[in-house]
């Protein structure tokens, strides 16, 4: 079953160098101590990045948005902003990439002096892992587009933040597996009203006549091309709303289109078994993104 996710195998991925806390591993001794945070609790944060033509895309939009992440956590980084993206640019020069890159940027509490979930047993600063990898995205799922199907699983704040980017994805991955088991590619989630929230791994939008609805924001995660979506939206005279709407809102939708850091805007051809069309819109919104990426570039 294709995937948001899906990318072109490369080789070279089997011989990529990893940063852990200021030193580089073959992937194959890249290891962190089974008393880390991340490993025990889930405690942290992370981002995904994409290099394309030795630009980092978005790239101080999601340096901001992991240290709001860490900040909710009252987890205090102990390195800058600018430390981190200049760990981020060794780790590239380490590895000879310069495009097709994607990044895994992940920073857990630190190691624990036992297991249990209170900050204070922290005996150490936090675990920076920089994760990169040759990745192309699949451009038949970016072509053909995916099928979706509304899940059970909910996107709400009771648990915690949904806008936040934390390591403890559980509430996604419930929603992945509940689609995976219905034959879909992603699920779509609502919020604790009843209004259509996110994907479990993507941000959703539809198109109706000619409008962009999207959500509110409130339940989902504050996604870094979600956002980019919305301005060109503004700039190219589209007219976008963040907005609650109903999954019948959905089905009688003219389009529908999910967006993500790794392949940018996909469309969406079914949801709960339902046919979807790929329209213009979506194409135009694919083609403006394309074209924002490159003058990023």
């Amino acid at each position: 079953m294709a995937s948001t996710h899906d990318y072109v195998k490369d080789s070279r991925n089997d011989n990529i160098k990893i940063y852990i806390n200021g030193e580089y591993y073959h992937r194959s001794e890249a290891k962190i101590s089974v008393f880390d945070s991340g490993f025990l609790l889930g405690d942290g944060v992370w981002e995904g990045i994409r290099l394309h033509n030795n630009k980092l895309i978005h790239l101080e939009t999601h340096i901001d948005r992991l240290f709001v992440g860490a900040k909710s956590i009252a987890m205090e980084i102990h390195l800058s902003k600018e430390e981190i993206i200049n760990s981020i640019w060794s780790t590239l020069k380490e590895n000879n990439m310069s495009s097709d890159t994607h990044i895994r940027l992940i920073v857990s509490r630190g190691i624990k002096s036992t297991p249990y979930q209170h900050p204070k047993v922290t005996i150490s600063t936090p675990t920076i892992v920089i994760i990169p990898e040759y990745k192309r995205p699949n451009k038949d799922v970016i072509d053909k587009g995916i099928r979706l199907v509304s899940v059970q699983t909910r996107r709400d704040s009771a648990v915690q933040d949904p806008k936040i980017n934390s390591l403890s994805k559980m509430n996604c991955i419930s929603a992945c597996i509940e689609a995976e088991n219905l034959g879909a590619e992603e699920g779509l989630m609502f919020d604790p009203h009843g209004f259509v929230s996110t994907c479990n791994s993507t941000n959703f939008f539809i198109v109706v006549n000619n409008e962009i609805w999207t959500s509110t924001g409130e339940y989902c995660l504050n996604g870094v091309t979600r956002g980019a979506i919305i301005n060109l939206c503004k700039e190219n005279n589209i007219t976008v709303y963040e907005k609650n709407f109903l999954i019948q809102d959905v089905y009688n939708a003219n389009e529908a289109f999910v967006t993500g850091t790794f392949a940018g805007v996909i469309p969406v051809i079914e949801i709960d078994g339902r046919i979807i069309s790929k329209g213009y819109i979506t194409k135009r919104l694919q083609n403006l993104y394309a074209n924002d990426i490159k003058n990023l570039s």
